[in-house]
């Protein structure tokens, strides 16, 4: 039956995705984020909270872990010791932390199953909603915590008590008296397959992305399509850099961004520099992590010069078990990756930095 479905409605499906889904259009996108904005500074609390920090506050942000089921199509199953380290060190340290959406994978699970298969995952999690230090942003796979009228009472199952759930949130900082805020959204705002008015949020998770699972039909979205995700990535960066006194931090393509520039573009940079000096040892290392990245999808950059001003999570699912995040601690953002290493234990490594200050003098 499910062959003959995917024979009938494949082409059908792809063509109304083509036409209503996952497209990237910057006007769609950049009014989607100004509203956002808008709308958190007007109402904090409301679509999303706003944080005065101190330049002591640690946060970590992570984004799209997609927790599945277990099964074959569990990208998340890989990863999971390398995300249970990372939130026990940052539990440790005290971290508040931002979850940036597409956390679970309600698109092609069942709340149950997820529920059932990450136990482990949500009481580390608990421990920092104990500490009131854990914000929930919803994304496109998970919708479900934003337009379900069953959705409080199943995060107060999985977490023991009810939380918040938000569009976006923003980290204000005072800086030598210049204020900074950093705003920080999952990135498919000007999606009109999941940014639409209640009722399509409402068909797409609960009867469209369902269809699509069963009949295994995955159109191009810009998490998986690699033109497509340098596509939005560059729209997002093409808001951010006409706004003063504005960083933004997003997830959704599963791309890391580092002051906007990817990081197999800083990477090509580091390499490049190496080479004039004639560092073999650090051309030999550079390469073997360039490969590392090419064999992952990237695509080798067309660099320019951009204001460093957009930031991207990058996922917790890419398919080796590594995970990426941001970090921001003591005046400084970095990038940085969870990794097994030879001893097959996670490992936590700092792909760049920089200080917040010097994103007001650009």
């Amino acid at each position: 039956m499910r062959k003959l479905l995917q024979k009938l409605l494949s082409a059908w499906i792809i063509s109304i995705s083509n036409k209503f889904g996952s497209r990237p259009d910057k006007q769609r996108i950049h009014d989607a984020l100004s509203q956002l904005y808008k709308n958190i500074n007007a109402s904090p609390g409301k679509r999303g909270e706003i944080f005065e920090i101190k330049e002591t506050d640690g946060f970590i942000i992570l984004s799209d872990q997609h927790k599945g089921a277990r099964d074959f199509a569990d990208d998340f199953a890989l990863a999971e010791k390398n995300y249970l380290k990372a939130l026990e060190y940052y539990e440790a340290k005290k971290f508040s932390y931002i979850n940036l959406g597409d956390s679970e994978e309600l698109w092609e699970n069942l709340l149950e199953s997820v529920i059932k298969h990450n136990k482990e995952t949500f009481e580390a999690e608990k421990l920092f909603i104990k500490r009131k230090a854990f914000t929930k942003i919803f994304g496109n796979h998970d919708l479900y915590w934003d337009n379900d009228p069953l959705a409080q009472f199943n995060l107060k199952r999985i977490y023991g008590e009810v939380i918040r759930i938000y569009e976006g949130a923003i980290l204000r900082f005072n800086l030598d008296g210049k204020v900074l805020d950093i705003y920080l959204t999952h990135g498919h705002q000007g999606d009109l397959q999941s940014d639409g008015n209640w009722f399509s949020k409402w068909f797409v998770s609960t009867i469209w992305a369902p269809l699509q699972a069963y009949l295994k039909i995955n159109p191009n979205t810009p998490a998986y399509d690699n033109q497509l995700k340098t596509l939005h990535n560059t729209l997002m960066y093409d808001w951010v850099q006409s706004q003063n006194g504005l960083a933004l931090i997003t997830g959704h393509t599963h791309q890391p961004v580092f002051a906007s520039l990817t990081h197999l573009e800083r990477l090509y940079l580091k390499l490049k520099n190496a080479t004039t000096g004639q560092n073999v040892k650090e051309v030999e290392n550079l390469t073997l992590e360039l490969n590392k990245l090419v064999a992952k999808g990237e695509q080798p950059p067309a660099l320019n010069k951009y204001k460093s001003s957009y930031f991207n999570s990058g996922c917790c699912c890419f398919n080796d078990g590594d995970i990426t995040g941001i970090e921001i601690e003591s005046g400084l953002i970095r990038l940085i990756k969870w990794s097994y290493q030879k001893s097959d234990l996670p490992e936590r490594f700092v792909l760049e930095e920089m200080k917040l200050k010097d994103l007001l003098f650009e």
